[in-house]
């Protein structure tokens, strides 16, 4: 095919040659510009692109075809993987750590003082868990996995009675959505969730199981407005979740796989073998063709300390010494971990926990860049579970009537306003950053607040207890009213 096409091509130009010379002139002219003006290396279909092969689809389409897979795969990994749990645990420490404070920014300030205490008391296992098993603390903690392995997690609002609110949150899975729902008229559900014509969610489907976990084959539909699903949306026309660890998994098993290689590889170097060679072959049938049937035997097969034994006629002893791989494979290791850190947006120090390789400027600034993703992730957090999780909680409180507040409704904004405060981040130098915060307090680049919430404490709280502490001090004798 392909000669056939080349002669009428060939046949083609000496046709228009014959007919115009200048036009074949021309046609070489900008034949040969073209191969030599290349605007995009990448979208070209050189040798080296010829197996690169794309399509453009939207995010669903994408997707929907590798989501179940890739999930499973990435719990998968991280049931066997340390080093994928290195990157979770990492996340959990820094993102959640042990959790965000609320401040109820409220004009009075005892209505904030028993809000913050009913808060507390709600945060704990058997008032926010509808399963009285986690406290929320725990559940988020237990979101940041969930979103990293499976790419989402679902907060459902349920409004019980047991708790000191009459509201509770149930965690359902992303395999919990009905993916078997069918759009009927004028209702569009994909992969189990309902759509308006924006793909703003309108309900969700979720599977319901009888009371031996067995799926039922029958769907519970949840307003969206009693659902917080967590997922990371990429693409305006993504409308599921996908797994974050996607870039990297496959790195993960490849440096799985060699880690395995290499140990069984190390436990083979470490085994003494010795092959008894002869000078002459065995005798048997024929010319010197040994009988493999022959019943001679070799006494003393295995090593043992202080052995000595005598070689037959025209034996000798060969010792078997595998070549080790251990080296190597460090340096190997320690280039996939950052790789695959770079992948997650942390440092190699951060998964690896190998400091040996820094010093405190190199140290600082890593620290900081993991930082700037975890407080993005923090953002997130605060954004789309912890805001609206207090905004319902805040109103069940005012509707049972554990918070009396008067013309809440009426002033709802004024009464809604808070902030969090996530978990603080210690420092490599601590002295050095102290004198740091002492200049940008002393000279107004940073506020008291500030200073506090990067240590994950409220300002307040520092203040009162200081007070506390010095007043405790000059009663005691410690310092005097003028130290003070």
């Amino acid at each position: 095919m392909f000669s056939i096409g080349g002669n009428i091509l060939e046949w083609l130009e000496k046709t228009i040659a014959a007919i115009s010379p200048k036009w074949a002139y021309q046609r070489k002219a900008w034949e040969k510009g073209y191969e030599e003006i290349r605007n995009y290396d990448a979208g070209t279909d050189d040798r080296l692109n010829a197996g690169w092969r794309t399509v453009n689809a939207t995010a669903d389409q994408t997707d929907s075809v590798y989501r179940d897979t890739i999930r499973a795969r990435a719990r998968d990994l991280e049931r066997n993987s340390d080093m994928q749990e290195s990157i979770i645990g990492a996340f959990e420490r820094n993102v959640v750590g042990t959790g965000f404070k609320l401040q109820a920014k409220t004009s009075d300030e005892t209505l904030n003082t028993k809000i913050e205490d009913l808060w507390k008391e709600w945060c704990k296992p058997r008032n926010c868990d509808v399963t009285y098993q986690q406290s929320f603390s725990e559940l988020c903690q237990m979101a940041i996995r969930r979103k990293k392995i499976d790419g989402g997690i679902i907060f459902v609002k349920r409004y019980t009675q047991g708790g000191v609110l009459p509201f509770t949150l149930q965690v359902r899975e992303v395999d919990d959505l009905d993916t078997m729902q069918a759009s009927r008229k004028n209702v569009r559900i994909v992969n189990g969730i309902e759509y308006n014509e924006y793909n703003r969610p309108i309900a969700y489907y979720f599977k319901t199981y009888d009371i031996h976990g067995l799926y039922s084959g029958k769907s519970e539909r949840i307003k969206a407005d009693d659902v917080i699903f967590l997922w990371d949306k990429k693409r305006p026309s993504q409308i599921r979740e996908m797994s974050e660890m996607s870039p990297t998994i496959t790195r993960i098993k490849d440096v799985n796989s060699y880690m395995e290689a290499v140990s069984v590889k190390e436990r083979v170097a470490a085994c003494l073998s010795v092959f008894v060679t002869k000078m002459t072959p065995g005798g048997g049938n024929g010319f010197g063709r040994q009988n493999n049937t022959s019943n001679h035997s070799y006494q003393g097969k295995t090593l043992s300390p202080g052995m000595i034994m005598e070689m037959n006629p025209g034996e000798d002893v060969k010792v078997v010494n595998p070549p080790a791989q251990g080296s190597s494979a460090a340096d190997f290791v320690r280039l996939q971990q950052r790789l695959t850190g770079s992948g997650q947006g942390i440092s190699y120090e951060a998964i690896a926990r190998d400091m040996s390789q820094v010093n405190y400027s190199s140290a600082r600034q890593g620290l900081l860049e993991d930082q700037k993703t975890y407080a993005m992730e923090q953002q997130y957090m605060i954004q789309h579970l912890l805001t609206e999780v207090y905004e319902t909680f805040l109103i069940s409180a005012v509707l049972s009537g554990a918070v009396q507040v008067q013309h809440f409704w009426n002033k709802k904004k004024e009464y809604m306003k808070h902030s969090w405060t996530p978990p603080g981040q210690k420092w490599i130098d601590p002295l050095k950053e102290a004198n740091a915060n002492k200049v940008s307090l002393e000279t107004n680049q940073l506020t008291l607040a500030e200073i506090a919430a990067a240590a994950g404490s409220d300002w307040k709280d520092v203040v009162e207890q200081r007070a506390r502490e010095l007043e405790y001090m000059k009663l005691k004798g410690v310092i005097k009213d003028d130290e003070a």
